[in-house]
């Protein structure tokens, strides 16, 4: 491993030409709260996000896009989806000029990148492609279809980005302005917290269930996952313990965002984390591709054991949230066929339950790892560990997610006749469609930054094949097990005809 290659080619790069007013990560908290509060507007008599461009299922692309909330039916479809193009330029451009972004590369990055996305996620919801049921196929006049559900639209855009990620490297280049799938994926889930205290409120019982059998089976993990892999590294592959903790992590933990506080912590030399990071959102699209599918042949009659496999075998939060959304399409479209039809979206909460666990627990841990180098490891005279470095590497868009879980709660509790009445349903509804884009753009925009050719050559072998035995030895068929003792018996609610 050549210690002195330069970081910045292990990442795509994002040229400023001023300094960032925010982090990244309370950025996606921002936008994450932005369109949760405006999506508020339905309790007030706005529909002030019922322009978005809601897709469904077709064959006739003139009827595939509708605007998602009833008073802005008159709109028409190509208006629908311009006026979702402006917001979410605007939302993401905001975003893009306090990280320092330049102004015009953003908006011809963006340009594309939403169209081409866009593109993918209607494609995604043609009827020979995600219709499931023997009624949509009568609806659409079809005699076969893939059963993939709308959410094939991710594995779509993942595939283009993939392809324009590692053979057209120039236009990835010209895309790399607008290319932030932490951002986006964060934001999404910060949205989703809202979705979930619905859940919370339809379901109480099933929601708090996931959360509590979620928080036990991500602590079994992290004491296992890690001292196996940190064990592994250091034995039979001879790293130094630089390279074995923060490797530990990205594999075990939570990828990205594990492998660069556990580098911090342990005071890493910068390419210690950049270079495991990079190979985590490899190993993420393979597992990504793999998983969901092995999944739905092997787990649709324990749905939930699926989502919290994802949670805990898929790293890095987009693509765990990703593999999750697949799952719940999969499975969902599986159990339609034999007669079983689930209520959407519990399998996609369960492995982001998980997830968001986990991220919780990201600054706990390297606290620990913090103290425990700073104290034994790598003692120095006058080192302590300072409290605040659980705050700086906490994920601050779990602060959203918990938020709007909260706030939806509340306001659920504290007014029944919201959810009688369907309003909290029609809020959910119109913050849904930008999620939904939000979880696109992260699945293109991850295989966009997916260039396996130059990981390769910046020496990447040697912790590959750490991370082969690991993730695929051990990591992936452990979770299962802990999924399966925690979830097993355990299934969303049914939909009667």
């Amino acid at each position: 491993m050549n210690d002195k290659t330069d970081a910045s080619r292990a990442l795509p790069s994002r040229q400023t030409t001023r300094r960032a007013r925010i982090s990244e990560d309370w950025l996606s908290l921002w936008t994450g709260l932005a369109v949760f509060v405006l999506s508020l507007g339905v309790f007030l008599g706005a529909d002030l996000l019922g322009f978005g461009a809601k897709v469904g299922t077709w064959t006739d692309l003139s009827k595939a896009i509708t605007p998602v909330a009833a008073s802005f039916k008159w709109m028409p479809a190509w208006l629908a989806v311009v006026s979702t193009y402006l917001f979410m330029g605007a939302v993401v451009g905001v975003g893009n000029w306090l990280l320092g972004g330049k102004l015009k590369r953003f908006v011809v990055a963006f340009t594309l990148v939403f169209a081409i996305t866009f593109a993918c996620w209607v494609l995604g919801n043609h009827a020979h492609i995600a219709a499931t049921t023997p009624a949509e196929f009568a609806k659409f006049g079809i005699g076969w279809s893939l059963k993939l559900t709308g959410e094939s639209g991710f594995v779509i855009a993942l595939l283009a980005g993939l392809v324009i990620g590692n053979f057209f490297p120039k236009f990835a280049g010209l895309l790399a302005e607008s290319v932030k799938p932490e951002l986006f994926v964060k934001a999404a889930i910060v949205i989703m917290g809202a979705g979930i205290g619905l859940k919370a409120l339809e379901n109480s019982s099933l929601a708090w269930g996931i959360m509590f059998r979620g928080l036990c089976a991500i602590i079994e993990a992290y004491l296992i996952y890690w001292a196996v892999i940190y064990y592994i590294a250091r034995k039979y592959f001879k790293f130094s313990r630089e390279w074995a903790a923060p490797l530990a992590s990205g594999i075990s933990i939570c990828g990205v965002s594990a492998a660069i506080a556990t580098g911090g912590a342990i005071r890493a030399r910068p390419i210690v984390p950049i270079m495991v990071s990079s190979l985590v959102v490899v190993f993420a699209v393979v597992e990504l591709l793999l998983l969901p599918f092995l999944a739905q042949t092997c787990l649709w009659r324990e749905p939930l054991v699926a989502g919290a496999w994802m949670g805990l075998a898929v790293k890095t939060d987009g693509a765990a949230t990703a593999a999750g959304a697949v799952t719940d399409a999969l499975i969902l479209a599986k159990a339609a066929s034999h007669g079983v039809v689930y209520e959407k979206d519990w399998i996609l909460n369960t492995a982001t339950s998980i997830k968001v666990f986990i991220d919780i627990f990201i600054g706990v841990w390297a606290f620990v790892l913090a103290y425990i180098w700073a104290n034994h490891i790598e003692k120095r005279e006058g080192d302590k560990v300072r409290a605040i470095e659980i705050w700086q590497r906490f994920p601050k868009f779990i602060l959203g997610y918990v938020l709007t879980f909260v706030l939806f709660l509340a306001l659920g509790l504290a007014f029944p006749a919201m959810i009688k009445s369907g309003l909290a349903k029609s809020s959910t509804e119109q913050a849904n469609v930008f999620r939904v884009l939000f979880f696109c753009l992260t699945f293109f925009t991850i295989g966009v930054v997916s260039n396996f050719r130059q990981l390769w050559a910046e020496g990447i072998g040697k912790l590959a094949a750490v991370y082969v035995v690991g993730l695929f030895g051990f990591i992936i068929w452990f979770g299962l097990v802990i999924s399966w003792l925690f979830f097993g018996g355990v299934h969303p609610p049914i939909i009667h005809p």
